[in-house]
Formats: C-alpha cells, sequence, structure tokens
C-alpha cells in the first residue's frame, strides 16, 4: 500500500488533515424525513487538479474544500466518458454509451437526445414520491420530447409521453460555446450584427442563421436569447436554492440535478476579472463556480436537516483553451497535458481526460475529512442513490455503475475491479470500449486523435496489443509495459478477458440507438422571425 499513501500525500493529504409555479408540490404519502434528499452537481470541463483538495497550491475552491473536509473525497474517480452528453447520459442512466446509444454530443440542430425508452434517475424517484429539478446544462436533447421538462399525452391512453422526469427545468439547453451571445466570454465572438425591421441580411447564413442567440430556458419557454453569460451564475444559484427551500418545506423529498456551465469556455466576465490587478480568467471563474457551489451548500444546511445528500463531481477533463489561458494545473493534470505535447485533456482516455474531482457530502451518514482511493465512476451515481431513496433499479437492463453506498459510509474501501473509458471523439469509434482499467493497470487498444492548442490533431493509432500502464508506479501514463516482460504478459489475459466479458453483456442486452439525426428547424428560437432569436429577458 506504499503506492497509495505516496498518492495521497502528492494529491494534498495535509490540506485536509486538520419554487416555482408549475411544481406541484404537494404530496400525501412519505415525508421529507423518511426518504433523503439528493443534491448532485456537475461540473464542466474540471481539472482534477483545479479542487484545492486535491492540489494543496490551488486556492480558489475554499467552499468545495471546506466541503471536502466535512465530507469524502474521491482521488480515482472517474468520468463515464471524456465529452458532455455521453457522461450526462450515463449519470442519468447508470449505462454506458453502448447501452444507452448517447455516444457523442448532440447539436443545436439536433432532432433527437437521449432515447425515450432510456429511464432517468430522476423518472425513477419521480415515481417513488421525489420533487425534481434540473438546473443548468442539459444537452441530452432539446427538441420536443427530448426535452428535460417536455410531458405530453400519449394518444394511446398510457399516461405521459417523452417526460425525461424533471418537474422543473431552468437553464441552457447544450454548452455555453453552442449560440452566440450579446455578453461574451473570453475567446468567444458575440452574435453577429442581424437585420433590423424588415430589411434582409447581406449574408442570412453567415450573420444570423449560423450563428443562433444562445437561449436561456424556464421549463418549456425561452425566457432570455441571447443569455447573458455574466448573470448565469447568480440566476442558477437564485433557482437552486429557491427549489430547495420550496422542496423542503412541502413535505416530499427531492432531486435537484444542477449541470454547471463552469470550467467550460468561454470563461464568463466576472467581477472577479474585471481589474488590472485581479485574478486571471480561469482562476476567476473558478472562484465564482465554487462561490455558486457554496450557495447551495449553505441551503442544504439550514434547510436538508441532516438529510440531504450532495454529490459534487465533473463530467470530463479540461478542454484545449484551459492551455492558452494558463489556468490553474495540479500536478498530474500539467504531466498529462505535457505528455501530449500541450493537447487536452478533453476527449481522450488519458487520466487528465477521465479522472475528476469528486466530494460527497452528508452530514451524520458520511464520515468528514476522509480520503477515498476507491475505483468509482459516474456511473455509480444511479444505482447508489436509487439504493438510498429505496427505489428498485430499472427492469430489462443492465447497468455499469454500482452501489457504493458501503464506500460512502465508511464501511468499504474497494470500488469497480474493471472499469471502461469509452472513447468520446479523440479516437477510434465513439462509444467504443478500447481502453480498459483493470485494478491498478491501465491497457489502451486506440490512441491519439487529440487537438493541441495550436490545433494539430495528433495521429491515430491503434494497438493490436494494447499499451498497458501500471498506474501505481506511473500516473502520469509516461512508460507503457515492456510487452516482453512477466508483468505485461500476466496482466493482458486479464484484460482481454475483461473486454470480451463486457462486450459479450453489451450484446445480449436491450441497448438503445440515440436519433443523432439533425434539421435546422430544431434550433431553439424565443421568436422565429427573427433570425438570431433576440429575445432579452423583460
Amino acid at each position: 500500500m506504499a503506492w497509495l499513501s505516496l498518492k495521497v500525500l502528492l494529491v494534498g493529504l495535509s490540506f485536509l488533515g486538520c419554487l416555482y409555479p408549475l411544481v406541484d408540490f404537494s404530496f400525501s404519502g412519505e415525508t421529507r424525513g423518511q426518504k433523503p434528499n439528493f443534491v448532485i452537481i456537475l461540473a464542466d470541463d474540471m481539472g482534477w487538479g483545479d479542487l484545492g483538495a486535491n492540489w494543496a497550491g490551488t486556492k480558489d475552491t475554499a467552499n468545495l474544500d471546506k466541503m471536502a473536509a466535512e465530507g469524502m473525497r474521491f482521488v480515482d474517480f472517474h468520468a463515464a466518458a471524456s465529452t458532455c452528453s455521453p457522461s450526462r447520459a450515463a449519470l442519468l442512466t447508470g449505462r454506458l454509451g453502448l447501452r444507452n446509444g448517447v455516444t457523442h454530443n448532440f447539436a443545436v440542430t439536433s432532432v433527437g437526445g437521449l432515447p425515450l425508452n432510456e429511464t432517468t434517475l430522476a423518472e425513477v424517484l419521480r415515481g417513488a414520491g421525489y420533487v425534481t429539478g434540473m438546473i443548468g446544462k442539459w444537452h441530452l436533447g432539446h427538441h420536443g420530447s427530448h426535452h428535460p421538462s417536455f410531458r405530453g399525452e400519449d394518444p394511446r391512453g398510457t399516461g405521459y409521453l417523452g417526460n425525461r422526469g424533471f418537474d422543473y427545468y431552468f437553464g441552457i439547453p447544450y454548452s455555453h460555446d453552442m449560440g452566440c451571445t450579446d455578453t461574451p466570454g473570453y475567446n468567444h465572438p458575440p452574435c453577429p450584427a442581424c437585420p433590423r425591421g424588415d430589411r434582409p441580411s447581406r449574408n442570412l447564413e453567415r450573420d444570423c442563421y449560423s450563428d443562433v442567440a444562445l437561449p436561456l430556458y424556464e421549463n418549456l419557454n425561452i425566457v432570455e436569447q441571447p443569455v447573458n453569460l455574466s448573470a448565469l451564475a447568480q440566476k442558477y444559484a437564485e433557482k437552486a436554492t429557491q427549489f430547495i427551500r420550496q422542496a423542503s418545506t412541502s413535505g416530499r423529498p427531492f432531486l435537484l440535478y444542477v449541470g454547471l456551465a463552469h470550467m467550460h469556455v468561454p470563461l464568463t466576465r466576472t467581477p472577479l476579472s474585471a481589474g488590472p490587478r485581479s485574478l486571471r480568467p480561469y482562476s476567476a471563474g473558478l472562484r465564482e463556480m465554487d462561490r455558486l457551489v457554496g450557495r447551495i451548500k449553505d441551503t442544504v444546511d439550514l434547510e436538508g436537516k441532516n438529510n440531504t445528500f450532495l454529490w459534487f463531481t465533473g463530467d470530463n477533463g479540461p478542454w484545449a483553451q484551459k492551455c492558452e489561458l494558463a489556468g490553474s494545473v495540479g500536478p498530474f493534470t500539467g504531466l498529462w497535458q505535457a505528455r501530449r505535447g500541450g493537447s487536452p485533456a478533453k476527449q481522450t482516455t488519458w487520466e487528465g481526460g477521465h479522472r475528476v474531482p469528486a466530494l460527497a457530502y452528508w452530514p451524520g451518514r458520511v464520515p468528514g475529512n476522509v480520503t477515498s482511493a476507491a475505483l468509482l465512476s459516474v456511473l455509480d451515481i444511479f444505482p447508489t442513490v436509487l439504493a438510498l431513496a429505496g427505489a428498485p433499479l430499472p427492469r430489462g437492463r443492465r447497468f455499469d455503475g454500482l452501489d457504493v453506498s458501503q464506500v460512502l459510509f465508511g464501511w468499504a474501501q474497494t470500488g469497480h475491479r474493471v472499469l471502461f473509458h469509452p472513447n468520446s471523439g479523440a479516437a477510434g469509434e465513439d462509444g467504443a470500449l478500447q481502453t480498459v482499467r483493470l485494478e491498478r493497470y491501465k491497457a489502451f487498444y486506440v490512441t491519439g486523435g487529440a487537438r493541441a492548442c495550436d490545433g494539430s490533431v495528433g495521429p491515430e493509432r491503434r494497438h493490436e496489443r494494447p499499451l498497458i500502464f501500471d498506474l501505481e508506479a506511473d500516473l502520469a501514463e509516461a512508460a507503457p509495459l515492456a510487452e516482453g516482460g512477466a508483468q505485461y504478459r500476466a496482466v493482458l489475459p486479464r484484460v482481454a478477458a475483461a473486454l470480451a466479458g463486457a462486450l459479450d453483456d453489451i450484446a445480449r442486452d436491450r441497448v438503445s440507438r440515440a436519433d443523432y439525426s439533425q434539421d435546422p428547424s430544431a434550433r431553439p428560437c424565443c421568436d422565429p422571425r427573427r433570425p438570431a432569436c433576440r429575445c432579452p429577458a423583460a
């Protein structure tokens, strides 16, 4: 266990040593005190080393660091995929993209989304008496039935059709770089000038229609377009705290899922980054995110009465713009990126793209000031939350996540023996299980394909005999095991057997297929008569 002691020291163990009219809150069944509440906060493109509790040199996450000191911190926690839509789909279903059908990102013009025959965490909890809310970035389909709060009558009379399970939604339908805004952030252009009145644009395709303004939804209504990015964090905090307060006084247990915009580019110009002596953009963004999470935690502490489980983690590692912005980097993030010549971690299956910060907070249930080295995943959120809520897993489906409540409560130290990192756009086929984590070892059947900060793309390489790394001895993934060595020969058949077993299990499972077709008419617009959809909030 010497490797674990060294790793924990490296990541800074010493640092830790020391609502709404459309929501019906009425419920006549079990009270909130009999079932736990859940708040799941998912950061976007946050690096593992961005969390001060993981790397004591970072001072931008005081609230998150306090949460780590009062709860459990995970140092070997992984995204379910290294890009946005697949990671979110896996969180809400507990299933990898090869099962739930979401293997790459949805677009502004996407007609489909997370397949409607997949059951979400919100759907199960809503059926168990929970009031459910989603605030922030959705990115699992925004058109028609794929919208998070869409509900329509099934013409066959069998109930609602297309419900993703959320009673309330406030947020943006996809990433905030997938649409223009009049308040752009760093490294992102503003909306182009569009014609006024009846005057036609000189170039509609380039000036307007290709840059439809980013919308902000409340339930099914666009309440602002383009959204003011500088005010978005404040609005998220207000809506989240209001939802928690109203749900807490209703007698119903609740689920709140918050998809943050931080630290995805463009980074907004916050008050912290507005002066000649102020913080760099990335540090300012981290602090703004940290304050937002702090407000949610404070509300949980005040209203949750020790019956609310808060889970914070990330969807994947950072993107290339982080290199350009000279952002906060931890000890391993820098190694991971430097080895690829400055390439981004996002979309890759290297540790920088997959290992994410993660914290569990539940006073009186989750022990405080504890660091866990268990191998865990975003996939585990679905089965764990359902187990804690006393709700059954959906029938007719196989799941890739584990119920890790025993780890959370300090009763067990182990998580997954095998974990798969699906390809997410950098190399190989989208969703394919071509990187295998087996205990301390990690095997790559495909590498390359990542785009560096200078725009260059590394060549894709397929390995008939996979590259295998011993992460205990080589966490930076700098030197694969020698193929002729005894260690490689011993590990290879175990890796191959684990991969073959997973592929066989998926082949026998009931899998879904996402509709990735696109249509310009699917672009959200508050007023179709305006080319760039400019409808500012009143």
